[in-house]
């Protein structure tokens, strides 16, 4: 169920987020979290385009544009205090706009209305039937043939200060956009702070009854965008359970355990483990692309749901988010036909996206958590990315 909300201070989203997941490691006192506006470039029809960075006194940064929330780069710290930005991108805002144009793989892009799969791009809703365009057949995928990544985003506000610094994107969808019902009001906030935590934080309200599922689709490589494969990448996720799907990705209605599958990931297991196995839900996918059920409550504050970890860079990831669910995508589109800010093709493999949303289909599945969004109603989930270092092991161990 979709929360009745007041609005949360960025302080006490970030007093949450620091008693999740462990003690954070001592800090030295730091300066204060600043964040600069640019230009990014002009849409076709002149609209302007910014870019947002936010940066802490730890090397870690964001940048974001107000075209489609896009996050263009995170740079992070290696264990050497090496900093590179460690998701995939372009860097200029064509890279972006002619990858949309070409159907799009949502590089670091806002998804909505609808985050993930819609079976025929069909739902009923109060006794009535939608349908929204099919974009990856024979599902709608993302809101239609243009969702939110495709939006200009307004900068709704900004703030600095010694422990975090955001920025809030605004955007209205109208009644019937994509042919979703009711005029649908929708921000997003981004903070960074000095823990090295990248903090999401959604809601929205609509006019009349409708269905939401938003989420932010970057693709990560903790070796660096553009170093290769993260198949040598240790995941762990938080999950005895998985939505299991057909052939077309669209969830069966099973809560499955993942124990005994290769989605079994309760403990830290390499990426690539088995990543090739002969695995009917690893054939469909052709790679790992699936919602796992986050343990613990939705709707409540930020829960640990997953952790990466880069041993040769000692980069780590964790995602803590109050989203039921956790979509783990292994860049299995990635086919060679574009190349980033490092000028080399991105392929398959090459990043692992964390979607953490409601599950796909849900409209069609009353059983799953509802996405249902209602007049009066307001949309408030958070999904935290918290990033740091893991220590070499001693020598020989």
């Amino acid at each position: 169920m979709f929360k009745l909300t007041k609005a949360r201070s960025v302080s006490a989203l970030l007093l949450a987020a620091s008693t999740l997941g462990g003690t954070l490691a001592a800090r030295p006192a730091a300066a204060a979290v600043t964040l600069d506006r640019a230009k990014f470039g002009t849409m076709a029809d002149g609209t302007p385009i910014e870019i947002l960075t936010l940066r802490n006194a730890h090397n870690v940064s964001v940048r974001f544009i107000t075209y489609g929330g896009i996050i263009t780069a995170i740079d992070t710290p290696d264990r050497t205090g090496h900093v590179d930005d460690i998701v995939l991108g372009f860097p200029d805002l064509q890279g972006y706009t002619v990858d949309s144009a070409q159907g799009g793989l949502f590089f670091g892009a806002m998804i909505g209305r609808y985050a993930n799969r819609i079976a025929k791009g069909t739902f009923t809703l109060g006794g009535k039937t939608y349908h929204v365009p099919v974009t990856a057949p024979p599902n709608a995928l993302h809101g239609g043939t243009r969702g939110f990544d495709k939006y200009v985003w307004t900068v709704d506000g900004t703030a600095a200060g010694a422990h975090a610094a955001s920025a809030t994107l605004s955007m209205t969808s109208p009644d019937g956009d994509q042919g979703f019902p009711g005029t649908l009001k929708v921000s997003v906030t981004y903070t960074l702070d000095d823990h090295d935590q990248l903090t999401l934080h959604y809601k929205a309200t609509t006019d009349q009854p409708t269905v939401l599922n938003l989420t932010n689709h970057s693709y990560f490589n903790l070796g660096g965008e553009g170093s290769g494969s993260i198949e040598n990448e240790v995941l762990q996720i938080n999950a005895a359970r998985y939505t299991p799907t057909d052939p077309t990705a669209i969830p069966t209605g099973e809560l499955a355990p993942v124990a005994g599958t290769p989605l079994d990931f309760r403990k830290p297991m390499r990426i690539g483990e088995h990543l090739r196995d002969d695995y009917p839900q690893l054939m469909f996918a052709r790679g790992y692309d699936h919602n796992w059920v986050v343990d613990g409550q939705a709707g409540a504050a930020p829960r640990p749901a997953a952790r990466i970890v880069d041993p040769r860079t000692g980069r780590t990831m964790e995602v803590l988010t109050s989203q039921p669910g956790l979509q783990v995508y292994t860049s299995n589109s990635l086919t060679g036909a574009y190349a980033g800010v490092s000028h080399r093709a991105y392929r398959q493999t090459d990043a692992i996206a964390f979607e953490a949303e409601h599950y796909p289909d849900s409209p069609n599945h009353p059983s799953f958590p509802t996405t249902t969004l209602n007049p009066g109603e307001t949309f408030d989930y958070t999904t935290i990315f918290r990033f740091g270092v893991q220590p070499a092991a001693p020598h020989g161990k």
